[in-house]
This record gives C-alpha cells, structure tokens and sequence, in this order.
C-alpha cells in the first residue's frame, strides 16, 4: 500500500461518526454480568425449603403414607440442598457452581415430592366431599371384598404368590406383587386394585390405610383337552382354573 493510500484509509476513519461504531452482538439469552453461584446455590436451598414446609402441610392435611413418604423425601431433598449452599460458601469459582447445581438438582427433587403430596391430599380431600375436617369414623371390624373366577391358573401356583401378601398392608403388598416373578402375580394385582377401588368408591376409606385380611385360592373348573400320543392313543391335558379372593380391612380395626 502507498503512503497516499494509507493517508487517504485515515482520513476516512477520522471523518466516521462515533455513534456509527457498531458494538459486537450479545448472545441471546445471556447475561452482561457474570452470575453469582453463591446467590444461586441459596435460592435453591430456600426453594427446597418451601416445597419441604409445602410437602409437610400436604401430608398432614392428607395422613396418607403415601403424602408421608413424601414428605420425608422433600424434607431429606432440603437437607441436601442446604448442605450444597453452605459448601458452595467455602469453594473456589468451578467447585462453587457444581456445588449450585447441586443445590438446584435438590430443589427439584423437593418440589417434585410437594407436588406428589399435594397430589394425596387432593384426592383424599375429593374423597371427603371436599371438606376438610377429619374423615368419618370407620366401623370396626369393617370388610371390603372383591373376587376373580375362572383365572387362568391352578389353584396351586396362584397360592404360592398369595402366600407372600396376606397380613401385609396394600402399599407393601403392591411392591411385593409388581416385583414377583409368577405369573399369578398379575391377576393377584388386579384383583388387589379393585379390592382398594370397592373399599374407596363404596366406603369412603383410603386405599393406603387398608390392610389384607385374607387372601384364598379355590379350584376351579377343569378345561379337558386331548394330544395325540403314539400307536393311536389320545392323552388328556388338564388346564387348570381357579377363583381368587381377597379381603381388607381398615388397619386399626
């Protein structure tokens, strides 16, 4: 470049305005000021704490163990989230905004927990008819019923599953059930879920506050069916059925 050039780019320069400057473009979405992690770390830990207090009020409202359950688990998410802020005070800048991830992962956990008991409480309180006072006195020695017939399995195997449930309550017999590994354990669910809609729909109970008072398998019809054998014979094939029956009943009676 010639000098009469590089004399003739500077007087351009000189003679644009200063408002004509174009600035570099912010990213959307981002901040000119760098965010505090520290600040950050304590709203998540005083978010955990209102859904653990949000948590707590569902499941007293409710008395469910469901709410109860998660209530404790809101309250152990705040735990969490506290001790992540207050470790965040005493790290430098990359441990002290892991930390607040920390503290917000809690914060999400205890909110989803609150919700789950608000969830108890709100169909508890449905089942009252809305009102909020103490449920009505539930008559001792009350039984809720329901029956399966003609499932498709002996009479034997469908005992070897109920075996397992009788004198649990309905929340522990649901996990024992959905993790068994017979077959039989699925009608023994579905007859349990409608055993716990007969007590709530009829009664008015909550289906977490029912225990199992009995549980049986009787014999069934048999099904007879025949297979060819050798030198022309027919051997018969029995297929088995049975009639499930269970009962609860309210845990205090």
């Amino acid at each position: 470049m010639t000098p009469d050039n590089e004399k003739q780019t500077d007087q351009v320069d000189e003679n644009v305005p200063d408002d004509a400057v174009e600035e570099t473009p912010q990213a959307e979405g981002t901040s000119a000021e760098p965010v505090d992690q520290q600040e950050r770390a304590d709203e998540a830990a005083a978010r955990a704490t209102d859904a653990a207090v949000e948590a707590e009020e569902a499941a007293d409202e409710a008395g469910t163990e469901t709410a109860v359950a998660a209530a404790a688990e809101a309250e152990e998410a705040a735990d969490k989230a506290q001790n992540a802020a207050a470790a965040a005070a005493d790290k430098p800048k990359r441990e002290k905004s892991r930390k607040a991830r920390e503290a917000e992962q809690a914060a999400d956990q205890a909110e989803e927990a609150a919700d789950e008991a608000k969830k108890s409480a709100s169909r508890t309180r449905s089942r009252r008819g809305g009102r909020a006072e103490e449920p009505k006195a539930v008559p001792v020695g009350l039984e809720v019923s329901a029956q399966a017939k003609y499932v498709r399995t002996s009479a034997r195997k469908a005992r070897l599953v109920c075996d397992h449930i009788r004198g649990k309550d309905v929340v522990e017999a649901r996990k024992i059930l959905a993790f068994a590994t017979r077959d039989a354990a699925k009608a023994w669910s579905k007859l349990l879920e409608s055993a716990v809609a007969n007590a709530e729909h009829n009664h008015e109970l909550v289906g977490e506050e029912l225990r199992i008072l009995s549980v049986h398998a009787d014999e069934g019809p048999t099904l007879k069916r025949y297979r060819p054998r050798a030198m022309g014979r027919a051997t018969r094939i029995r297929k088995r059925t049975s009639h499930l029956s269970i009962t609860l009943t309210p845990k205090e009676s």
